[in-house]
């Protein structure tokens, strides 16, 4: 029988998703799961799905389903363009290359850039899936200083200063897991740091069509188009099952991630980015993203509404103009683990803090908590049980 002898040295690194764990726990009958960061499933166009489908398959016949480019598939990219154009993102079809969902782009960014103890700098916590796709590589992480409004700059500043940094990671608007979005004018200095010391940053920007209010920012590769590697996705505007994700970055940088994707898949679905290319040309996104919006708004209002009623004064939490997520921060030195066990038992589930965190033993006062997987009322009733468990817990 085969044993861990078989396995390569760097699967050391490797370990299960907490909050896939975690989905297994809130799986049983009666739960409430605050924990997931999946969209709703009444967010998917299914009424648009056969009409795009015929679209498709009228349009391009077999080409649909045939092998295609690794860039991507030029119909998607052209509509792409035309798209980040929009968002303050200047690129041509050429320089847009299509991933399987961003999570691929992130691996295969470990595979082309980390070796064992580089130095990766990321958001302290930040989101847990593009650690689980560096961690493999042997990076040797940098927390970068957060505050109400993300990544401190002059932070930022001195590490690029007292270290050699490979890249930065960010997920500067709505971000995963905090909700926190980074003001324009600190982004302007972010893009001034990252040019003067001519270091990579990589910009992962899923969430930011989802603004419930408030006005929508322009990525920090406006600022500096030679620095940063813009990365998004369709799965929260469109469909998570399709696996669609992009990236604009710098030539170089490009060319190798296209060789690594070679290697790993070829290339994305041809038939899902022609489905994605037919969302785009015909005006579709336009008309489905503010239903998307629309059911999300409540939803969120309805989770702060209810812990400014329920939660302990003790606890702080994020307002976020938009995206899937709020952060909870307890008084320090209370672990939330116990917590957790306990809200399980009363059939609502969250995910601990800690596990965003680069480094062990880190916020273990915090949560992060999902409202987009629930209604309004079920989710009014989870907070009110989790802050009894709260009030309890503070004696």
């Amino acid at each position: 029988m085969f044993t861990e002898e078989i396995l390569a040295s760097r699967t050391r690194n490797m370990g299960v998703s907490a909050i896939r764990e975690i989905l297994k726990v809130v799986s049983q009958p009666g739960m409430v799961s605050l924990a997931g960061g999946m969209p709703a499933p009444e967010a998917f166009p299914i009424d648009l799905i056969a009409g795009l489908t015929m679209t498709v398959l009228d349009k391009y016949d077999s080409r649909a389903l045939q092998y295609g480019t690794t860039e991507g598939f030029m119909p998607l990219r052209e509509e792409l363009a035309k798209y980040v154009a929009g968002t303050g993102v200047a690129a041509t079809p050429d320089e847009i290359n299509i991933t399987s969902g961003s999570q691929g782009l992130l691996d295969s960014l470990g595979k082309i850039l980390i070796a064992q103890g580089d130095k990766i700098a990321v958001e302290s916590p930040t989101y847990l899936g593009a650690l689980q796709a560096f961690a493999p590589y042997g990076p040797d992480y940098l927390e970068l200083e957060t505050d109400s409004q993300g990544v401190v700059p002059e932070y930022l500043e001195k590490i690029l200063t007292e270290q050699r940094v490979k890249f930065v990671y960010l997920v500067p608007t709505f971000q995963n897991p905090t909700g926190k979005t980074i003001p324009v004018g600190r982004r302007e200095k972010i893009a001034a740091i990252i040019r003067k010391h001519d270091t990579l940053l990589v910009e992962d920007d899923p969430y930011s069509a989802l603004r419930y209010r408030g006005t929508a920012l322009p990525p920090i590769h406006k600022f500096a188009p030679e620095h940063v590697l813009y990365t998004s996705t369709f799965s929260k505007i469109f469909a998570p099952g399709l696996r669609i994700g992009y990236y604009v970055g710098p030539k170089f940088i490009a060319k190798w991630l296209v060789l690594a994707k070679q290697g790993v898949d070829l290339h994305t679905s041809t038939f899902t980015q022609a489905l994605a290319s037919e969302y785009l040309a015909g005006g579709h996104i336009q008309a489905h993203l503010p239903k998307i919006v629309n059911l999300y708004r409540p939803r969120q209002e309805a989770m702060l509404d209810a812990m400014e009623e329920y939660f302990p004064k003790a606890f702080n939490w994020t307002r976020p103009e938009g995206g899937m997520f709020i952060w909870v921060e307890g008084p320090p030195g209370m672990d939330l683990d116990p917590i957790y066990h306990q809200a399980v038992a009363e059939k609502v589930a969250f995910v601990p803090g800690k596990h965003f965190f680069a480094r062990a033993g880190r916020g273990k006062e915090t949560m992060r908590l999902n409202y987009t997987m629930k209604d309004e009322k079920t989710i009014q009733g989870a907070i009110r049980i989790l802050g009894g468990i709260l009030d309890r817990a503070l004696g």
